[in-house]
């Protein structure tokens, strides 16, 4: 894989750190030697406050979650969906969202609700939201996941994108330490030829995959 320099940043708490961007994917990504331990990330993790009773944070994750919604409006039995919720964090809302739409949706984390189980079982939809930001290995996550999407199912993926370097040098996106990945739509396109998916919606930071 090809690799170009990208950015270091200057600014706390990120002083120091590089990101350089990959020539296949137009990924931009923190080398490993600039990654923070999973002790010091979880402990990040547990200060945040995402409250599913908070109409701020039920609005928010809402534009992932509609498009769900409106995929599988007018469904025969709905109760038949099945989703995941792929890093739904400690105080899972999205899930809880669905409910109220109808759609079943299982909840899985790696720090918080690690049932590995979940990750061998065929889903209608599988959602992540503000969670491939974090992730090391990105590209190995999708060749997990994308493997248990029924055919006509989809990926829906919440993340930031930075524009070009200049916005990425004052984006307060980057000044969490936890944030090691960073998605171009370029990237996206790759995913989707790569593991032969469509690119069926492109919001701000709400990304539609569908598996055939």
């Amino acid at each position: 894989m090809r690799t170009t320099f990208w950015h270091q940043d200057q600014r706390r708490p990120v002083a120091g750190r590089e990101y350089w961007q990959c020539g296949n994917c137009a990924l931009v990504f923190v080398p490993e030697a600039f990654h923070i331990s999973s002790a010091a990330e979880k402990a990040l993790y547990d200060l945040h406050e995402n409250d599913p009773n908070d109409l701020g944070y039920r609005r928010f994750l809402s534009r992932a979650v509609t498009p769900i919604v409106q995929h599988f409006a007018g469904h025969p039995d709905p109760q038949v969906i099945q989703g995941l919720d792929f890093g739904c964090g400690p105080g899972p809302t999205v899930s809880l969202l669905l409910a109220e739409a109808g759609l079943r949706c299982a909840n899985y984390d790696l720090y918080y609700f690690d049932d590995r189980a979940l990750l061998t079982q065929p889903y209608d939809f599988i959602i992540s939201t503000e969670v491939f930001e974090h992730l090391a290995a990105p590209f190995e996550a999708f060749a997990q996941l994308i493997p248990l999407l029924k055919s006509g199912g989809i990926f829906v993926i919440m993340t930031q994108r930075p524009l070009d370097l200049a916005a990425f040098s004052r984006w307060g996106y980057t000044l969490d330490p936890t944030h090691i990945t960073f998605f171009r739509e370029a990237s996206f396109a790759w995913v989707a030829e790569h593991f032969g998916l469509a690119v069926i919606a492109v919001e701000r930071d709400v990304v539609v995959l569908q598996k055939p």
